[in-house]
């Protein structure tokens, strides 16, 4: 455990006026990612810290998006930032910093965690209301699949107190890939998040990732949507709209 004072800068390198209580490492998976306490001097609360930038080819590999592999932070500040234009409110808010001379993404850290899903299917529980749960599920699955998430793991689905489902740490998300993963898994999604879909173009997502995705990137992101779109489209058309488009109180 050390102190992050003084190192926490902007962009551009410069230092920013908050303090840091204390920073540690979390000792769980592979992106030597730490938990830090910020402080203002009003408010205080934990960030997960990710330095996380690196790119791996593997010419064996029987698919483009296996095959060329990127680990970034700069993922999680796309997903909050996408998620906030489609309307999605259960990703953190993620920006990017200089910590200790990288760059890196700050991630707000969650509060009021009941439980993970590995704990929630240990426990064979949806909660008090079951059918909200399975529509977060939903959702979730159409959001891993725009954003091409192929490390959605037990550990990354974290549940509130209130039932309300986040998705975390999405720093493996955003290949350059326009296949769907799971594409079984796009059979029903919230009525907001279908419009929201329908209206992205290249300049509407460009202007909300800035630079935290390349072109190819949002490409490629705008290609799975199509996909998506397309494939819940024949399904309203085949099984009526109530059978495919559901609402989720926020």
């Amino acid at each position: 455990m050390g102190s992050l004072t003084g190192i926490v800068q902007d962009p551009q390198g410069a230092n920013l006026p908050g303090v840091s209580v204390s920073v540690k490492n979390l000792g769980t998976g592979v992106t030597n990612s730490r938990r830090a306490t910020l402080s203002d001097g009003s408010l205080t609360h934990d960030a997960h810290i990710q330095i996380v930038d690196e790119a791996k080819t593997d010419t064996k590999a029987r698919t483009v998006g296996d095959r060329n592999f990127i680990d970034s932070y700069r993922y999680n500040i796309a997903g909050y930032r996408l998620a906030r234009l489609v309307g999605l409110h259960n990703v953190p808010p993620s920006v990017e910093r200089t910590v200790n001379g990288s760059r890196a993404a700050v991630t707000w850290w969650v509060d009021d965690v009941l439980m993970d899903e590995k704990e929630r299917k240990e426990k064979n529980t949806s909660g008090p209301d079951a059918v909200r749960t399975g529509r977060q599920i939903r959702l979730m699955h159409i959001w891993d699949e725009l954003i091409h998430n192929k490390d959605r793991n037990q550990g990354n689905i974290v549940w509130a107190k209130d039932w309300s489902l986040w998705l975390i740490d999405h720093t493996r998300a955003f290949q350059p890939v326009d296949e769907l993963m799971k594409p079984g898994e796009v059979i029903a999604c919230e009525a907001s998040l279908l419009e929201a879909m329908r209206a992205l173009t290249e300049a509407s997502v460009t202007r909300a990732v800035g630079n935290s995705l390349t072109r190819m990137e949002i490409l490629a992101t705008l290609a799975r949507r199509d996909r998506i779109v397309k494939r819940l489209d024949a399904l309203i058309a085949r099984d009526g709209q109530a059978a495919v488009v559901f609402t989720l109180p926020r």
